[in-house]
């Protein structure tokens, strides 16, 4: 195992979320959340 210098270190990327995907995420969680609420409990329109 290679033991990495201060400089090698600031230059690793990766394992982070941007914000357009934590969005994504959370619309995703929602549109299902909702599927699973009309079908769990329909409700006639008004």
């Amino acid at each position: 195992m290679k033991k990495l210098q201060i400089e090698e270190m600031k230059n690793i990327t990766g394992g982070g979320i941007t914000a357009w995907g934590a969005i994504g995420i959370g619309a995703l969680l929602t549109f299902l959340a909702g599927l699973v609420d009309g079908f769990a409990r329909p409700f006639k329109c008004h």
